[in-house]
């Protein structure tokens, strides 16, 4: 019992580090000996900490970069014994904590010899109490304790709090786990029982709404999940909290067991929600520079609980392009903005959209959110088209109960798209100016697509552990209302690891693949197949694949305009130029260490990456001069 004592001491309270002026800098701190716990984690438990590797390389420190961690004799005292009780309460009695110190007069190299001992192994364990729940097998499976393992009072822990979640989940909302039991240090065997009062089965009751003002309590009460006269479940509750802040409607939502109206032992379960709503209007503006966006503007309004019932208004507008696009251009091209010299095709106009959106959120399930919205906007492709579009799109996103939100969408819109005369020629076999025409006239376009995203990493800007993978299909054919020239099925899948090597240092890998199939159609110069260049795949540029040009990693066409030729066939080498023509197959694998920038390593990250990739039309990576 002492010895938990002295564990919650040490470990629940972070110990503090010393960083007096002429301390000793710590410049290597390494584990040796240990099998049972990795580095990382016995790191995690000890006050002293190594120094950014910045400030431990000899040419960068030498610059005075990176961040000093500096030596406190008290501290590395006390880290043997926080290390030696980690390990006993791990389930290792004997372990020894020995260091090796080697000094110099500036700074210290420390190691951390351990010898673990032999384990002490759980013999017996048994779980009282749960004989009439029903079951019971499935509650008990994979606890992360079982006999045979080694005794980790960390695992015995989780496994208490594991069953006590489960049977919460099982319809019994009073459950309470609780264990007993010894671990014999001669014979290095332990013998556990687990306690458990399940209490009383119940279902779910009515709901009662407080702080309510505006918005209408039925709505409030359409979001959750827990339902009247069904089984309990603690993680209805969780995604009934969910589902309330997702309509960003509330600044605070809670939902739990009405404990006003709930006594132990009662088979129904009143609910309650604790709401504080936000602001019902919201204004939002901002300008910015990009290095293909040249100078933009957007701005944005937003109505919630619009006409009531919890609908949200969503007017939004942008401009990019302004310094270089007409009617805004004022020869930025030749200044701040000379990237976008050479893009005559996606740059030379004003890109702009407009977009008017309406949401209704807990649409036939407080799972689902409807969105209808009517759009307008010009939009390009660095160097291969430009595309213009007014219409309008309605969609249905479900949250799972795994947390994976899955996305219906149906959108038509009427617009055309507009590239270089040498890729239809080159890649569509539309070589005649009559088919070329053709090809750019507007258009109706109706797509179906089918979304699902599942994220699993710890942060959403920068993550350092976890994944992500997302799936897309998108179908536009004649029977949806699309028009016969613009038929298509597009299947799209990504996925991202995040594996973090040190507290700092993430291993990044992602890995991208699509195809695109359409059926022929004819031409007056024969029958091809044409995919739209706006539904076509690109790679290359800092966000894909760096070391390329952006969008000319795959088949390009090099043109030289006419009035560029001399009588010798010649031309100027600057009259030269590049259209990427994009691939109806992509394939791209990217590995990059992340790691700080040896100054300011909290706000700039660096990355050196390793990709592979392909981008292939009919002929893949293939590459042509057009005169």
């Amino acid at each position: 019992m002492r010895s938990i004592v002295l564990a919650s001491a040490l470990l629940m309270f972070p110990p503090a580090l010393a960083a007096q002026n002429g301390a000793l800098v710590v410049r290597g701190l390494s584990f040796e000996g240990n099998r049972a716990i990795d580095d990382e984690t016995l790191a995690s438990f000890i006050a002293t900490t190594n120094s950014s590797w910045a400030a431990r390389f000899p040419l960068t420190r030498s610059f005075g970069l990176g961040e000093e961690r500096s030596f406190s004799e008290p501290e590395f005292r006390a880290d043997v014994l926080r290390l030696a009780l980690v390990y006993k309460l791990s389930g290792y009695f004997e372990v020894q904590v020995d260091t090796v110190v080697a000094r110099s007069p500036e700074s210290v190299d420390l190691t951390f010899r351990i010898t673990e001992g032999p384990p002490t192994r759980l013999t017996s364990l048994t779980v009282e109490g749960m004989d009439d729940v029903p079951d019971r097998e499935r509650l008990l499976r994979d606890l992360p304790l079982a006999e045979g393992d080694v005794f980790s009072r960390f695992a015995l822990d989780n496994a208490v709090d594991t069953l006590a979640r489960r049977l919460r989940n099982h319809g019994y909302p009073t459950a309470t786990v609780d264990r007993q039991g010894r671990a014999d240090s001669v014979t290095r065997t332990a013998r556990m029982t687990i306690l458990v009062s399940p209490g009383r089965r119940a279902v779910f009751g009515d709901v009662t709404v407080r702080g309510h003002d505006e918005v209408d309590s039925a709505f409030i009460a359409s979001l959750v999940s827990a339902r009247e006269g069904r089984r309990y479940r603690l993680d209805a509750l969780y995604r009934s909290q969910r589902a309330l802040y997702g309509t960003g409607l509330f600044r605070y939502a809670t939902v739990t067991i009405d404990s006003l109206r709930f006594a132990v032992g009662d088979s129904v379960v009143p609910v309650a929600v604790e709401i504080t709503e936000g602001r019902s209007h919201r204004v939002r503006g901002s300008v910015g520079y990009g290095t293909n966006d040249c100078f933009r503007v957007g701005a944005g309004w937003t109505a919630r609980n619009f006409l009531g019932n919890g609908r949200v208004v969503d007017v939004s507008g942008r401009v990019s392009k302004i310094g270089v696009g007409e009617p805004l251009g004022f020869g930025a091209e030749n200044s701040v903005c000379s990237p976008l010299a050479d893009d005559s095709v996606g740059s030379r106009q004003a890109n702009y959209g407009l977009e008017l959106s309406l949401r209704r959120h807990a649409f036939l399930s407080p799972d689902n959110t409807l969105a209808l919205t009517l759009f307008s906007e010009r939009r390009s492709e660095y160097k291969v088209y430009v595309r213009e579009d007014v219409g309008a799109e309605v969609s249905i996103r479900r949250e799972t109960v795994q947390q994976i939100p899955v996305t219906l969408s149906y959108r038509i819109s009427y617009g055309q798209t507009r590239a270089n005369a040498v890729s239809f020629c080159q890649f569509f076999n539309a070589c005649v100016a009559a088919d070329v025409a053709q090809l750019r006239e507007r258009r109706v376009l109706t797509t179906l697509t089918a979304s699902v995203t599942r994220d699993r990493t710890n942060a959403p800007l920068n993550p350092s552990r976890g994944s992500v993978v997302s799936l897309e299909a998108a179908v536009s054919s004649r029977f949806l209302g699309s028009s016969s020239l613009q038929q298509f099925v597009r299947l799209v899948g990504d996925a991202a690891l995040y594996h973090p090597l040190t507290r700092s240092t993430v291993l990044a890998g992602h890995v991208r693949g699509g195809v695109i199939l359409a059926p022929e159609i004819d031409l007056t110069s024969g029958r091809t197949s044409f995919i739209p260049p706006d539904q076509r795949f690109y790679a290359g540029g800092p966000n894909d694949v760096r070391g390329y040009d952006r969008n000319e990693l795959g088949p390009v066409v090099y043109v030289v305009p006419r009035d560029s030729v001399r009588a010798d066939s010649t031309y100027p080498a600057g009259a030269l130029q590049v259209a990427a023509t994009g691939g109806d197959r992509v394939a791209i694998a990217n590995l990059e260490l992340r790691f700080p920038a040896p100054f300011l390593g909290e706000r700039f990250r660096l990355a050196a990456s390793w990709t592979d990739s392909a981008q292939c039309p009919d002929s893949c990576l293939t590459r042509r001069a057009l005169g």
